[in-house]
């Protein structure tokens, strides 16, 4: 057996565990089921009344697109946490799996809350008044790319729950960093609106490029009382979204595989 199919194998079992268990305890999907109905109603009316109405409410789509996967990666912190503290990664140790597997079946296994999550954002979004205004192939090239971000926010969340040193300090470095990196974007608002250095660090966000990218590809219109940025990362949202992702997967993938062989030789 191959090293890639060794991988491979593992990292389905592994997955398909942490599905097991998501089914056992359904209320750890409530969240990420009630988090995009909360947001989906309270910006599209909150903010839609006094910052474009219906045309708002299309735009402010991407950003919660956006802002969902990004939150969803706080579930792979806390639950790679658990495991630690439970000792169910010494078990893991003790068998003959690859390490990369343990990492790659919590991730890959997270995409289902993402795809759930994804799933009841765009039948919220149907109820306000958005639609995809684009043509097919486009919208589903814009799905893909959210999944893709998400997958790297999951390794991002798994980096944090391996430095974590319990389940309580993982769902506080799990949803600290997640306010500020979403609500400093384009996601809700313009970021021509922002002061410096803000407006500059929000242009470059990626989950700036994520929302952009999502508006672009499901051809919703912004506000003409949104200014938008005119810089290489507004023009360029797709491929900078896809570079972001790939960037980060590589990135936290590296930090996070290194931190677990450090953690699991104790």
């Amino acid at each position: 057996m191959t090293t890639v199919t060794r991988i491979a194998k593992d990292s389905s079992a592994l997955a398909w565990r942490n599905l097991l268990a998501i089914r056992r305890t359904p209320g750890s999907i409530f969240a990420s089921v009630l988090q995009p109905i909360m947001f989906v109603l309270l910006l599209g009316y909150v903010f839609g009344g006094s910052l474009g109405g219906d045309a708002y409410r299309e735009f402010v789509m991407g950003g919660i697109f956006a802002q969902t996967v990004t939150f969803n990666a706080s579930f792979t912190t806390i639950g790679l946490a658990n495991d630690l503290q439970k000792g169910v990664v010494d078990r893991f140790r003790a068998l003959p799996m690859s390490r990369v597997a343990v990492m790659l079946g919590r991730t890959t296994s997270d995409l289902t809350t993402s795809v759930i999550s994804l799933l009841v954002t765009s039948l919220c979004g149907l109820a306000i008044g958005w639609r995809i205004r684009g043509d097919p192939l486009d919208a589903a090239l814009g799905y893909l790319l959210i999944l893709l971000f998400a997958f790297a926010m999951s390794w991002v969340g798994a980096f944090i729950g391996l430095i974590a040193r319990s389940v309580e300090v993982a769902q506080s470095l799990g949803l600290i960093w997640l306010f500020p990196a979403t609500f400093i974007s384009s996601g809700f608002v313009s970021v021509t609106a922002m002061p410096e250095p803000l407006a500059t660090i929000a242009e470059w966000n990626p989950i700036t490029a994520l929302a952009n990218a999502a508006r672009e590809l499901f051809a919703n219109p912004t506000p003409a009382a949104l200014p938008q940025p005119h810089g290489w990362p507004a023009h360029n949202a797709i491929l900078y979204s896809a570079l972001c992702s790939l960037g980060l997967i590589a990135l936290f993938m590296t930090l996070a595989v290194a931190r677990y062989r450090r953690v699991a030789a104790r």
